[in-house]
């Protein structure tokens, strides 16, 4: 029988955010990550709520099928509460959660999930990410119309199209049972983790980190090195073999960790009608993520605008080459031009000339031509002299030039 060993919750504000939105819970059996979104006034309450409710469903089941239900049903619990603080304070209205939640149930995992949190699984020295991110960009990977480097810096790689709030009554909930083993490593985080730090620099540290605690840590660290803008939350659960439980008492991280203002009144309202039946959804737009309905017409809609985008990029792009290559072509005509106005006397042959342009070549190309040729034979000419033709001699106009062949003339007679 596999049991959980070791586990540990540890949340970061960031490097630039103000406050913290996350909230993560390390249980007996039940663990969970929330990234809240709404900005400063309401991302932070809509994380500790639905970690808060979630958290009444840490307890013992009698199969991994019955904690994925309990578990989808707790978020939709969440996703009411929500509903119905949005309901008592407008001002949180557009306040929204990712829920990316994981319970043990012996040998088994039941794993629930909504939003661009992640849980991954490390085994046999090998990373695995478990769920889906509910994200406009994962579905532009998904139908092939970008690849994963195209996500990464995707504009719209922010946009959730799944999440807990007051947009949706019945919001889907992705639900899955896996099977675990001893050894097996499952991590819990938000994107504050996973935007920053790729998955083979998590490998390598969920590898090289023996315990927990160790591990989160390094992780948080590695996020913060590269930047951290955003909250950052790890949850890290270490599978056992023995059947006596290992781990500390549950763990509250984040903003869930914190005293919730609206706590009481929320204990004291009696459900009401879903909240969508009573203000619509508004239009509003926050710090780095945002949540858009998972309409077809809206996805349709967005598709159409990254097309549009991705013709304007390659619009800009066949410009700017274009140009480049404009440019290339003028600077070369012009230089060549240039390369015209100078004169030189060389030797032809057997006789000596007056070229025109300069004494260079492009590749097979050659930068001047014989503008006019003489009588002047080279045997005519002293040695000297005529080794100095050989070398050639420049002319700063073709006045000039003339003048050194009147030279060689006389040379020549004499």
């Amino acid at each position: 029988m596999a049991t959980i060993g070791k586990s540990v919750a540890v949340s970061h504000v960031g490097k630039l955010r103000s406050n913290n939105q996350d909230s993560g819970y390390a249980g007996r059996h039940l663990f969970v990550v929330a990234d809240g979104m709404g900005g400063h006034a309401g991302g932070d309450v809509a994380s500790a709520i639905a970690i808060k409710r979630i958290a009444e469903a840490d307890r013992e089941y009698a199969s991994a099928e019955d904690a994925a239900f309990a578990l989808q049903t707790a978020l939709l619990a969440a996703n009411t509460m929500l509903a119905e603080t949005v309901f008592d304070h407008a001002e949180l209205t557009g306040m929204g959660t990712t829920v990316s939640a994981l319970a043990r149930v012996g040998d088994r995992i039941a794993i629930a999930h909504i939003g661009d949190s992640r849980i991954y699984r490390f085994r046999d020295g090998e990373l695995d990410q478990i769920t889906a991110d509910h994200t406009f960009v994962q579905r532009l990977v998904e139908s092939g119309r970008i690849t994963q480097e195209e996500a990464a810096v995707h504009p719209r790689r922010n946009v959730l199209m799944r999440v807990l709030g007051d947009i949706d009554s019945s919001p889907e909930i992705d639900t899955t049972v896996l099977d675990t083993r001893p050894g097996d490593r499952w991590l819990i985080c938000s994107d504050g983790l996973s935007s920053y730090v790729t998955d083979d620099k998590l490998e390598t540290i969920l590898a090289n980190f023996g315990t927990t605690r160790d591990a989160a840590n390094r992780l948080i660290k590695e996020s913060l090195d590269h930047g951290a803008p955003d909250n950052v939350t790890v949850v890290l659960i270490d599978v056992g073999e023995d059947d006596e439980y290992a781990g500390m008492p549950p763990q509250i991280v984040g903003s869930a960790a914190l005293p919730l203002t609206y706590e009481a009144e929320i204990a004291r309202r009696a459900l009401r009608l879903p909240t969508l039946l009573l203000h619509p959804l508004k239009s509003t737009q926050h710090e780095d993520s945002h949540f858009e309905p998972e309409s077809e017409e809206y996805l349709d809609e967005l598709i159409l605008e990254d097309k549009r985008r991705a013709l304007r990029r390659r619009i800009t792009w066949l410009v700017a080459i274009t140009l480049a290559i404009a440019a290339i072509v003028v600077g070369l005509v012009l230089g060549y031009q240039w390369t015209q106005t100078h004169y030189y006397v060389g030797a032809n042959g057997d006789t000596v000339a007056i070229y025109k342009g300069v004494q260079q070549t492009v590749g097979p190309i050659s930068l001047s031509s014989v503008y006019q040729q003489t009588s002047i034979t080279m045997e005519g000419l002293p040695p000297y002299t005529r080794s100095t033709v050989e070398e050639t001699i420049s002319a700063d106009s073709l006045a000039d030039a003339r003048k050194i062949i009147e030279r060689l003339s006389e040379l020549s007679n004499d």
